[in-house]
């Protein structure tokens, strides 16, 4: 009888870690979630943190003054998404009748203005079902020509201090593997491996090593790319930055382990925690510098109703 006991304790055991290996995470439902932290109806999330007191503590960071471009060019030669477009148009604008012979030019950009590039994604940009960030409903806030709440033009001038997590380095790499998922202890023994750990309000990011691809493997940098997972973004989201970002397409592993996820750490930041996220940033010269540190600036483009912004951050020491 014991035996029999036995054998019926170790199956249900069993069966019951079969179930649990095959649950995938689930998003919070909306009563889970909202209000955000910083109040019903807003609409800054993590830009809230950003104030004088801020901008000075990223201000006495600088000790050298030497400055690192963070941003992609702009070109048609780029990665993007599957959709999307860059093209530039130029156009011979003026060519005045005066005795000093003033010619002009211009140009005509045709794009995502929001998702390309070095790209900056507020709140707009990613949904749970049909809700947004603070619980917004698509159908009250989306119109034809832009978001009425939630858009980009809301975020402003951001300057706090920046913090890069070289994980590439820890792992011993130039360039992580394209299935690598950066777990949360990557992120820790990274940043015990820099004598370094995050405050709130940090704009946090991650060297992937995956950028050394940008305009040299476009399919291969697009079509996939380490990135954090589920654990390591909600470990993140309990540190309070402001920002997150990296050196790869979307910031998490793509396309994710798990196949019945899509994407889930732009939800838990943008959607579930109300923090922005930065894509396609150029960090390689930070990680050759090991500068690992700085004041970071970056201002999105004042898109009325846009979901993000092609940006070009730049880092201060």
């Amino acid at each position: 009888m014991r035996a029999t006991m036995t054998l019926i304790l170790g199956a249900v055991l069993s069966f019951g870690s079969n179930i649990a290996s095959a649950q995938s995470w689930q998003p919070p439902a909306d009563n889970q979630r909202c209000p955000s932290k910083w109040g019903n109806g807003d609409q800054r999330g993590s830009g809230n943190h950003m104030k004088p007191e801020t901008v000075l503590r990223a201000a006495r960071l600088i000790r050298t003054g030497e400055t690192f471009e963070l941003g992609r060019v702009l070109s048609e030669s780029m990665p993007l998404s599957a959709g999307r477009r860059f093209e530039v148009l130029t156009k011979r604008s003026r060519m005045d009748p005066g005795s000093n012979h003033r010619g002009s030019n211009e140009e005509l950009v045709v794009a995502e203005m929001g998702q390309v590039g070095t790209q900056f994604d507020t709140f707009s940009h990613q949904m749970i079902g049909t809700s947004l960030y603070n619980c917004f409903k698509l159908d009250d806030i989306a119109s034809r020509t832009g978001f009425t709440k939630l858009g980009v033009e809301n975020v402003g001038a951001l300057m706090t201090r920046g913090v890069m997590i070289d994980v590439a380095v820890l792992k011993g790499m130039e360039m992580l593997p394209n299935t690598y998922e950066i777990t949360a202890q990557d992120l820790q023994q990274a940043l015990t491996r820099q004598k370094l750990t995050l405050q709130p309000g940090d704009g946090v990011v991650i060297h992937t090593g995956w950028g050394k691809l940008w305009g040299k493997e476009n399919a291969r940098y697009q079509a996939g790319s380490p990135g954090i997972g589920v654990a390591a973004a909600e470990w993140l989201a309990r540190q309070d930055p402001m920002l997150v970002g990296s050196d790869n397409t979307a910031v998490e592993i793509s396309p994710n382990p798990d196949s019945r996820l899509a994407g889930p750490v732009h939800q838990i930041m943008l959607v579930i925690n109300g923090i922005h996220l930065l894509e396609n940033l150029k960090l390689d010269e930070l990680a050759a510098r090991q500068v690992y540190e700085f004041a970071l600036i970056v201002e999105p483009l004042k898109i009325q109703g846009g979901t993000g912004s092609t940006v070009a951050p730049i880092a201060i020491h």
